[in-house]
Protein backbone atom coordinates (compact mmCIF):
# COMPACT_ATOMS: atom_id res chain seq x y z
CA UNK A 1 0.00 0.00 0.00
CA UNK A 2 2.77 2.60 0.78
CA UNK A 3 4.29 1.85 -2.64
CA UNK A 4 0.95 2.47 -4.34
CA UNK A 5 0.44 5.72 -2.43
CA UNK A 6 3.94 6.92 -3.38
CA UNK A 7 3.31 6.21 -7.04
CA UNK A 8 -0.05 7.95 -6.98
CA UNK A 9 1.53 10.97 -5.28
CA UNK A 10 4.11 11.22 -8.08
CA UNK A 11 1.46 11.63 -10.79
CA UNK A 12 0.89 15.37 -10.30
CA UNK A 13 4.60 16.36 -10.36
CA UNK A 14 5.16 14.29 -13.50
CA UNK A 15 2.14 15.82 -15.22
CA UNK A 16 3.37 19.27 -14.17
CA UNK A 17 6.78 18.69 -15.77
CA UNK A 18 5.09 17.38 -18.94
CA UNK A 19 2.79 20.41 -19.05
CA UNK A 20 5.60 22.97 -18.64
CA UNK A 21 7.81 21.25 -21.20
CA UNK A 22 5.00 20.97 -23.75
CA UNK A 23 4.00 24.60 -23.29
CA UNK A 24 7.58 25.81 -23.77
CA UNK A 25 7.99 23.74 -26.93
CA UNK A 26 4.75 25.11 -28.38
CA UNK A 27 5.79 28.67 -27.54
CA UNK A 28 9.12 28.16 -29.30
CA UNK A 29 7.37 27.07 -32.51
CA UNK A 30 6.61 29.84 -35.03
CA UNK A 31 3.02 31.01 -35.56
CA UNK A 32 -0.15 30.29 -33.58
CA UNK A 33 -3.69 29.01 -34.05
CA UNK A 34 -4.77 32.25 -35.75
CA UNK A 35 -2.02 31.91 -38.36
CA UNK A 36 -3.07 28.33 -39.09
CA UNK A 37 -6.74 29.35 -39.30
CA UNK A 38 -6.05 32.26 -41.63
CA UNK A 39 -3.86 30.06 -43.85
CA UNK A 40 -6.83 27.74 -44.35
CA UNK A 41 -9.19 30.65 -45.02
CA UNK A 42 -6.85 32.18 -47.61
CA UNK A 43 -5.99 35.34 -45.68
CA UNK A 44 -7.57 38.10 -43.56
CA UNK A 45 -6.99 41.75 -42.67
CA UNK A 46 -5.08 42.92 -39.60
CA UNK A 47 -8.21 43.92 -37.65
CA UNK A 48 -9.77 40.49 -38.10
CA UNK A 49 -6.53 38.83 -36.96
CA UNK A 50 -6.41 41.00 -33.86
CA UNK A 51 -10.05 40.25 -33.04
CA UNK A 52 -9.42 36.51 -33.36
CA UNK A 53 -6.40 36.66 -31.08
CA UNK A 54 -8.39 38.55 -28.45
CA UNK A 55 -11.33 36.12 -28.59
CA UNK A 56 -9.00 33.11 -28.33
CA UNK A 57 -6.86 34.67 -25.58
CA UNK A 58 -3.72 34.78 -27.74
CA UNK A 59 -3.17 38.52 -27.28
CA UNK A 60 -1.74 37.96 -23.80
CA UNK A 61 1.86 37.13 -22.96
CA UNK A 62 3.08 33.51 -22.65
CA UNK A 63 3.36 33.67 -18.85
CA UNK A 64 -0.14 35.07 -18.46
CA UNK A 65 -1.61 32.45 -20.77
CA UNK A 66 0.20 29.64 -18.96
CA UNK A 67 -1.02 30.65 -15.49
CA UNK A 68 -4.54 31.20 -16.83
CA UNK A 69 -4.47 27.69 -18.34
CA UNK A 70 -3.16 26.08 -15.12
CA UNK A 71 -5.76 27.95 -13.03
CA UNK A 72 -8.52 26.71 -15.31
CA UNK A 73 -7.16 23.15 -15.10
CA UNK A 74 -7.71 23.01 -11.34
CA UNK A 75 -11.38 23.70 -11.96
CA UNK A 76 -11.58 20.94 -14.57
CA UNK A 77 -11.54 23.30 -17.56
CA UNK A 78 -9.12 22.16 -20.30
CA UNK A 79 -9.80 25.20 -22.45
CA UNK A 80 -11.51 25.87 -25.76
CA UNK A 81 -10.46 24.18 -29.01
CA UNK A 82 -10.05 26.81 -31.72
CA UNK A 83 -9.87 24.07 -34.37
CA UNK A 84 -13.16 22.34 -33.43
CA UNK A 85 -14.93 25.27 -31.73
CA UNK A 86 -15.79 23.04 -28.81
CA UNK A 87 -14.48 22.48 -25.27
CA UNK A 88 -11.20 20.56 -25.35
CA UNK A 89 -12.42 17.98 -22.82
CA UNK A 90 -15.44 17.11 -24.97
CA UNK A 91 -13.26 16.59 -28.05
CA UNK A 92 -10.76 14.41 -26.17
CA UNK A 93 -13.39 12.25 -24.48
CA UNK A 94 -15.02 11.72 -27.86
CA UNK A 95 -11.80 10.45 -29.47
CA UNK A 96 -10.09 8.72 -26.54
CA UNK A 97 -12.17 5.48 -26.39
CA UNK A 98 -11.22 4.49 -29.96
CA UNK A 99 -7.50 4.77 -29.21
CA UNK A 100 -7.76 3.01 -25.85
CA UNK A 101 -9.58 0.14 -27.56
CA UNK A 102 -6.99 -0.06 -30.35
CA UNK A 103 -4.04 0.15 -27.94
CA UNK A 104 -5.56 -2.25 -25.42
CA UNK A 105 -6.27 -5.00 -27.94
CA UNK A 106 -2.91 -4.49 -29.67
CA UNK A 107 -0.99 -4.59 -26.39
CA UNK A 108 -2.84 -7.71 -25.22
CA UNK A 109 -2.17 -9.50 -28.51
CA UNK A 110 1.48 -8.43 -28.75
CA UNK A 111 2.31 -9.33 -25.14
CA UNK A 112 0.60 -12.71 -24.87
CA UNK A 113 1.30 -13.92 -28.41
CA UNK A 114 4.89 -12.67 -28.27
CA UNK A 115 5.50 -14.23 -24.85
CA UNK A 116 3.95 -17.54 -25.89
CA UNK A 117 5.98 -17.72 -29.10
CA UNK A 118 9.07 -16.74 -27.10
CA UNK A 119 8.45 -19.67 -24.76
CA UNK A 120 8.06 -22.01 -27.73
CA UNK A 121 11.32 -20.74 -29.24
CA UNK A 122 13.23 -20.65 -25.96
CA UNK A 123 12.13 -24.08 -24.78
CA UNK A 124 14.76 -25.60 -27.08
CA UNK A 125 17.35 -22.96 -27.99
CA UNK A 126 19.05 -23.33 -31.40
CA UNK A 127 16.47 -25.88 -32.55
CA UNK A 128 14.76 -25.67 -35.93
CA UNK A 129 11.64 -24.03 -34.53
CA UNK A 130 13.80 -21.55 -32.61
CA UNK A 131 15.65 -20.53 -35.77
CA UNK A 132 12.40 -20.36 -37.75
CA UNK A 133 10.66 -18.14 -35.21
CA UNK A 134 13.77 -15.96 -34.81
CA UNK A 135 14.09 -15.38 -38.55
CA UNK A 136 10.37 -14.69 -38.89
CA UNK A 137 10.40 -12.20 -36.02
CA UNK A 138 13.45 -10.44 -37.44
CA UNK A 139 11.78 -10.10 -40.85
CA UNK A 140 8.55 -8.83 -39.26
CA UNK A 141 10.46 -6.33 -37.10
CA UNK A 142 12.09 -4.87 -40.21
CA UNK A 143 8.69 -4.02 -41.75
CA UNK A 144 7.35 -0.55 -40.79
CA UNK A 145 3.89 -0.61 -39.25
CA UNK A 146 2.35 1.82 -41.73
CA UNK A 147 3.69 -0.20 -44.71
CA UNK A 148 2.34 -3.42 -43.24
CA UNK A 149 -0.99 -1.70 -42.74
CA UNK A 150 -1.12 -0.66 -46.40
CA UNK A 151 -0.21 -4.19 -47.53
CA UNK A 152 -2.96 -5.66 -45.33
CA UNK A 153 -5.46 -3.20 -46.79
CA UNK A 154 -4.52 -4.16 -50.35
CA UNK A 155 -4.66 -7.91 -49.68
CA UNK A 156 -7.60 -8.35 -47.30
CA UNK A 157 -9.58 -5.21 -48.00
CA UNK A 158 -9.19 -4.48 -51.72
CA UNK A 159 -8.25 -7.79 -53.35
CA UNK A 160 -10.06 -10.36 -51.22
CA UNK A 161 -12.64 -7.98 -49.74
CA UNK A 162 -12.79 -9.96 -46.53
CA UNK A 163 -12.34 -7.05 -44.12
CA UNK A 164 -13.17 -3.31 -44.01
CA UNK A 165 -10.29 -1.00 -44.86
CA UNK A 166 -11.05 1.99 -42.66
CA UNK A 167 -12.99 3.45 -39.78
CA UNK A 168 -13.89 1.95 -36.44
CA UNK A 169 -17.35 0.76 -37.41
CA UNK A 170 -19.81 0.87 -40.30
CA UNK A 171 -21.23 4.38 -40.57
CA UNK A 172 -25.00 4.68 -39.93
CA UNK A 173 -25.35 0.91 -39.70
CA UNK A 174 -27.85 1.13 -36.85
CA UNK A 175 -26.30 -1.92 -35.20
CA UNK A 176 -26.46 -2.32 -31.44
CA UNK A 177 -25.34 -4.82 -28.83
CA UNK A 178 -23.47 -7.88 -30.05
CA UNK A 179 -23.99 -6.96 -33.71
CA UNK A 180 -22.20 -3.65 -33.17
CA UNK A 181 -19.43 -5.34 -31.18
CA UNK A 182 -18.89 -7.82 -34.02
CA UNK A 183 -18.78 -4.96 -36.54
CA UNK A 184 -16.18 -3.08 -34.48
CA UNK A 185 -14.15 -6.28 -34.10
CA UNK A 186 -14.01 -6.75 -37.89
CA UNK A 187 -12.83 -3.16 -38.33
CA UNK A 188 -10.12 -3.65 -35.69
CA UNK A 189 -8.51 -6.77 -37.19
CA UNK A 190 -6.26 -5.02 -39.73
CA UNK A 191 -5.17 -2.00 -37.61
CA UNK A 192 -4.49 -4.24 -34.59
CA UNK A 193 -2.39 -6.58 -36.75
CA UNK A 194 -0.39 -3.64 -38.12
CA UNK A 195 0.12 -1.94 -34.73
CA UNK A 196 0.95 -5.05 -32.70
CA UNK A 197 3.34 -6.71 -35.18
CA UNK A 198 6.51 -4.82 -34.21
CA UNK A 199 5.89 -5.10 -30.46
CA UNK A 200 5.06 -8.79 -30.76
CA UNK A 201 8.50 -9.45 -32.22
CA UNK A 202 10.17 -7.48 -29.42
CA UNK A 203 8.46 -9.56 -26.74
CA UNK A 204 9.21 -12.76 -28.63
CA UNK A 205 12.93 -11.99 -28.91
CA UNK A 206 13.22 -10.82 -25.30
CA UNK A 207 11.40 -13.87 -23.95
CA UNK A 208 13.40 -16.27 -26.11
CA UNK A 209 16.79 -14.77 -25.17
CA UNK A 210 15.98 -14.69 -21.46
CA UNK A 211 14.84 -18.33 -21.52
CA UNK A 212 17.99 -19.38 -23.35
CA UNK A 213 20.07 -17.74 -20.59
CA UNK A 214 18.06 -19.37 -17.81
CA UNK A 215 18.66 -22.84 -19.26
CA UNK A 216 22.28 -22.46 -18.10
CA UNK A 217 21.42 -21.43 -14.53
CA UNK A 218 22.33 -23.74 -11.65
CA UNK A 219 18.77 -23.98 -10.30
CA UNK A 220 17.59 -25.36 -13.66
CA UNK A 221 20.32 -27.99 -13.62
CA UNK A 222 19.33 -28.89 -10.05
CA UNK A 223 15.70 -29.30 -11.08
CA UNK A 224 16.72 -31.60 -13.92
CA UNK A 225 18.87 -33.65 -11.54
CA UNK A 226 15.86 -34.14 -9.27
CA UNK A 227 14.00 -35.77 -12.16
CA UNK A 228 11.38 -33.05 -12.67
CA UNK A 229 9.85 -33.17 -16.15
CA UNK A 230 11.13 -30.75 -18.77
CA UNK A 231 7.63 -29.39 -19.40
CA UNK A 232 7.20 -28.46 -15.74
CA UNK A 233 10.65 -26.88 -15.55
CA UNK A 234 9.98 -24.76 -18.64
CA UNK A 235 6.50 -23.51 -17.71
CA UNK A 236 6.72 -23.23 -13.90
CA UNK A 237 10.32 -22.13 -13.41
CA UNK A 238 12.05 -20.87 -16.56
CA UNK A 239 9.09 -19.12 -18.20
CA UNK A 240 7.96 -17.47 -14.95
CA UNK A 241 11.40 -15.97 -14.39
CA UNK A 242 11.88 -15.07 -18.07
CA UNK A 243 8.62 -13.11 -18.25
CA UNK A 244 9.78 -10.48 -15.74
CA UNK A 245 11.87 -8.38 -18.20
CA UNK A 246 9.05 -8.77 -20.74
CA UNK A 247 6.63 -7.22 -18.24
CA UNK A 248 9.11 -4.38 -17.70
CA UNK A 249 9.29 -3.82 -21.46
CA UNK A 250 5.48 -3.72 -21.54
CA UNK A 251 5.49 -0.58 -19.40
CA UNK A 252 8.28 1.06 -21.37
CA UNK A 253 6.46 0.46 -24.66
CA UNK A 254 3.18 2.06 -23.52
CA UNK A 255 4.22 5.54 -24.65
CA UNK A 256 5.79 4.23 -27.85
CA UNK A 257 2.60 2.38 -28.77
CA UNK A 258 0.58 5.54 -28.15
CA UNK A 259 2.84 7.33 -30.61
CA UNK A 260 2.56 4.48 -33.09
CA UNK A 261 -1.23 4.73 -33.00
CA UNK A 262 -0.97 8.16 -34.66
CA UNK A 263 0.32 6.58 -37.87
CA UNK A 264 -1.98 3.54 -37.77
CA UNK A 265 -5.06 5.66 -37.13
CA UNK A 266 -4.15 7.83 -40.10
CA UNK A 267 -3.64 4.81 -42.37
CA UNK A 268 -6.96 3.23 -41.39
CA UNK A 269 -8.92 6.49 -40.98
CA UNK A 270 -9.77 5.75 -37.34
CA UNK A 271 -11.08 8.85 -35.53
CA UNK A 272 -8.96 8.35 -32.45
CA UNK A 273 -6.61 10.12 -30.07
CA UNK A 274 -3.61 9.82 -32.38
CA UNK A 275 -5.28 11.53 -35.34
CA UNK A 276 -6.57 14.20 -32.96
CA UNK A 277 -2.99 14.97 -31.89
CA UNK A 278 -1.91 15.27 -35.53
CA UNK A 279 -4.84 17.62 -36.27
CA UNK A 280 -4.03 19.74 -33.22
CA UNK A 281 -0.40 20.12 -34.37
CA UNK A 282 -1.41 20.98 -37.94
CA UNK A 283 -3.88 23.64 -36.75
CA UNK A 284 -1.64 24.95 -33.94
CA UNK A 285 -4.45 24.41 -31.45
CA UNK A 286 -2.41 24.90 -28.28
CA UNK A 287 -5.18 24.16 -25.78
CA UNK A 288 -6.18 20.97 -27.57
CA UNK A 289 -2.59 19.79 -27.96
CA UNK A 290 -1.84 20.41 -24.27
CA UNK A 291 -4.95 18.43 -23.36
CA UNK A 292 -3.88 15.58 -25.63
CA UNK A 293 -0.39 15.55 -24.10
CA UNK A 294 -1.75 15.55 -20.53
CA UNK A 295 -4.20 12.74 -21.18
CA UNK A 296 -1.52 10.76 -23.02
CA UNK A 297 0.97 11.22 -20.20
CA UNK A 298 -1.64 10.20 -17.64
CA UNK A 299 -2.46 7.05 -19.62
CA UNK A 300 1.24 6.10 -19.81
CA UNK A 301 1.72 6.71 -16.07
CA UNK A 302 -1.27 4.50 -15.22
CA UNK A 303 0.00 1.80 -17.59
CA UNK A 304 3.41 1.81 -15.88
CA UNK A 305 1.76 1.71 -12.46
CA UNK A 306 -0.22 -1.39 -13.47
CA UNK A 307 2.96 -2.98 -14.82
CA UNK A 308 4.77 -2.32 -11.52
CA UNK A 309 1.93 -3.95 -9.59
CA UNK A 310 2.00 -6.95 -11.93
CA UNK A 311 5.80 -7.18 -11.57
CA UNK A 312 5.49 -7.25 -7.77
CA UNK A 313 2.85 -9.96 -8.09
CA UNK A 314 5.10 -12.13 -10.25
CA UNK A 315 8.30 -11.62 -8.23
CA UNK A 316 7.95 -12.11 -4.44
CA UNK A 317 11.35 -10.43 -3.88
CA UNK A 318 10.05 -7.15 -5.29
CA UNK A 319 6.86 -7.50 -3.28
CA UNK A 320 8.77 -7.86 0.02
CA UNK A 321 11.00 -4.85 -0.74
CA UNK A 322 7.98 -2.59 -1.35
CA UNK A 323 6.06 -3.50 1.78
Amino acid sequence: MPFLLRRLASILPVLGIVLVGSFLILEAAPGDAVDAYVAQMGGADAQHLEALRQSWGLDQGPLQRFFAYVTALFSGDFGWSSAFQRPVLDVILERLPATLLLMGVSTFLAFFAGSLLGIVAGAKPHSKRDRLLSLTSLALYAVPGFWLGLVLIVIFGVTLRWLPIGGLETIASGKTGLARAADISRHLILPVAALSSVYLTLYLRLMRDRMADLHQEMFVQALKARGISSRRIIWRHIARNAVLPVVTMLGLQAGVMLGGSVVIESVFAIPGFGRLAAEAVAKRDTALLLGVVLFGAFAVIIANLLVDLAYARLDPRVRSQRQ
